[in-house]
Order: structure tokens, then C-alpha cells, then sequence
């Protein structure tokens, strides 16, 4: 992605960022003028990061925006570089100038509540939808090694029903016991479409699921894969030595790197999902029930109307 041509309002040109032949910001490390170690150029560094986030047609979380910085080499994979990251974006957006960062960790938890009863049939005249998987042959999954893509995964799909399962690392038997039960209900084979990291941990993560679960008939990994990380030109970081799994890896692939699934541009992790789900999809059967959830969403509505009249 190409950094930004201009200056963002609220920056100060110049004394906030400096540029190269051609308009591209300069990305290098500074030393600070008293002789000590060499500083990053944090101002411009937030100006990509800020286009970066535009990028995107939905939220944005930190880890996601702090990987993709990583991934054109941008930022080094460290704790140091996460927290400063953290810390000066958060005071950027403070200042009224880098857009927002969703948090998914932290909510506000309220109960829903109405106006009136008419209030309540109108919300539920917009809310209303049927289950959009209705006359599929298959239920289809989309999993995701990390909790931040479920933006994303629900934005792009949800309209399509989809459920999206957020496995957050190892899961644990809970989760395991309610991924089971929720194919069951469903009365169809299942599949599986799934993105998790190209690392020790990250390969095993999805066998560790599959095996525990032990409930669907197909399984297609969208990403990351060692070829993608190549044909996306996605920079490897080392992997860690201390992962139990490292030396399995280091067979497999003959180095042992780590590769964030988070450092893929949105569009392109978009196309490689829809593109998985297609042959699973009958365009049909999904018309057919959204014809009747739209008629049925106008019966409430004239319901709600009367109510109020």
C-alpha cells in the first residue's frame, strides 16, 4: 500500500514528517541529536498507519493495524514497538486526527430496551431475518485463528448468515462442546474454511481443533499457507525457538519463521474467503429465503404500523 501523498490535518509539515523523491514518506529510523541510539520517524510512521486504517472497509483493531505495519517492514515484531504503537496512535486519536480503533475485549453491557410496544415491533421489523443458510446442502464455517478477524469475517459474509468461529488460539473444551452441538443442530454436513498464521503453533492450532471437534467432513485452509506467504511477498519473522512444535515445522518448511495472518491486506483475505465459499454456496436457495424473510419483514412492519395508529 502506498503511503499518503499529503500531509493529514492536525500534522504539522515538515516538523512532523519528512519525505523522499517521489512523495513517499521516510520511514527510517533518526538519531535524536544528542548521539544516543537511532529513533523511528513515529510521525510519519502514523501517517501510513492512518492510511492504512482507511484502507479498510470495517473496524480496525491494533494488533491487525500493528501486523500490517510489521509486514512492509514498517515496524519490528516486538513488544516494544506493540506498546509504542499503542501509545502514540492513542494519542494521535486524542488529538482529533487518526481515525478510531475497535477494541473487542471491552464493552458496554446493557440490556436492550423500548420506548413502546410499537418501538418494539419496529426494531423488530428491522431486525428481522431468517436463517440465510436455509436449503444449503452443507454448513458452511468460517474460522479464524484470531478473535480481531471476526470483524471483518461478519461484515463480508454476514449477510450470507454465515457463522464465523474465532478460535483464539487452543480452545477449550467449552468451546469445543458448543462448536459440536451448534453443527449437530444444523442437520448438515459441515465444512470448515479457515485462516490462521503461518507458524509452529498456528499449523497445529486448526489439526488440534479438527481433531477435538471431530465434526466436520471437509476442510479447506484459506490462509496462510508458505506459497500465499511468497506470492503476497509477506516479510517471515523468526519464529520462536521455544515452541514445542518448532522442530516439527522446521521439517516441514527447512526454517523456522513466523507469519501473521493479520499482515494479508483486507481485500486480499476477503477474496481468498469468498473465493473458498463459492463452491459451497447455492445462489438459488439464498435468493429463495430472502424473498420470504422481506416478505415477512413487511408483515411486521404493517403490524408495527397498526399498533401505533
Amino acid at each position: 500500500m502506498s503511503p499518503p501523498t499529503e500531509v493529514r490535518p492536525g500534522v504539522e509539515a515538515g516538523a512532523r514528517s519528512r519525505r523522499l523523491a517521489g512523495g513517499k514518506l521516510d520511514l527510517s529510523v533518526q538519531a535524536d541529536g544528542r548521539g544516543q541510539s537511532p529513533r523511528r520517524s513515529w510521525p510519519a510512521i502514523l501517517e501510513q498507519a492512518a492510511a492504512i486504517v482507511e484502507g479498510y472497509d470495517t473496524g480496525v483493531t491494533l494488533r491487525q493495524l500493528f501486523y500490517r505495519l510489521v509486514s512492509v517492514s514498517v515496524l519490528p515484531n516486538s513488544q516494544s514497538a506493540y506498546k509504542q504503537l499503542s501509545s502514540r496512535s492513542a494519542e494521535a486519536r486524542r488529538e482529533g486526527w487518526f481515525p478510531e480503533l475497535i477494541d473487542r475485549g471491552r464493552l458496554v453491557h446493557e440490556d436492550e430496551w423500548f420506548t413502546s410496544p410499537a418501538d418494539a415491533l419496529d426494531s423488530l421489523a428491522r431486525w428481522y431475518r431468517l436463517d440465510r443458510t436455509d436449503g444449503q446442502t452443507e454448513s458452511v464455517y468460517l474460522g479464524v485463528e484470531k478473535n480481531g478477524l471476526v470483524e471483518q469475517l461478519t461484515a463480508w459474509f454476514g449477510d450470507r448468515g454465515l457463522p464465523v468461529l474465532a478460535l483464539g488460539g487452543y480452545s477449550s473444551h467449552s468451546y469445543i462442546t458448543t462448536v459440536r452441538g451448534h453443527v449437530a443442530r444444523t442437520g448438515r454436513p459441515a465444512v470448515l474454511l479457515y485462516a490462521g498464521d503461518f507458524d509452529p503453533s498456528g499449523e497445529d492450532i486448526d489439526r488440534d481443533f479438527l481433531e477435538r471437534t471431530a465434526c466436520f467432513d471437509k476442510v479447506v485452509r484459506v490462509a496462510l499457507s508458505p506459497e500465499q506467504v511468497e506470492e503476497y511477498a509477506l516479510p517471515p519473522q523468526p519464529g520462536k525457538a521455544t515452541d514445542s512444535r518448532a522442530a516439527a515445522f522446521v521439517a516441514r518448511h527447512g526454517e523456522l519463521v513466523q507469519v501473521e495472518v493479520d499482515a494479508l491486506p483486507p481485500e486480499t483475505l476477503r477474496d481468498l474467503f469468498a473465493e473458498a465459499v463459492e463452491p459451497f454456496w447455492d445462489v438459488s436457495a439464498f435468493e429463495a429465503v430472502l424473498a420470504r424473510e422481506q416478505a415477512e419483514r413487511v408483515a411486521l412492519d404493517e403490524l408495527a404500523q397498526g399498533w401505533s395508529t
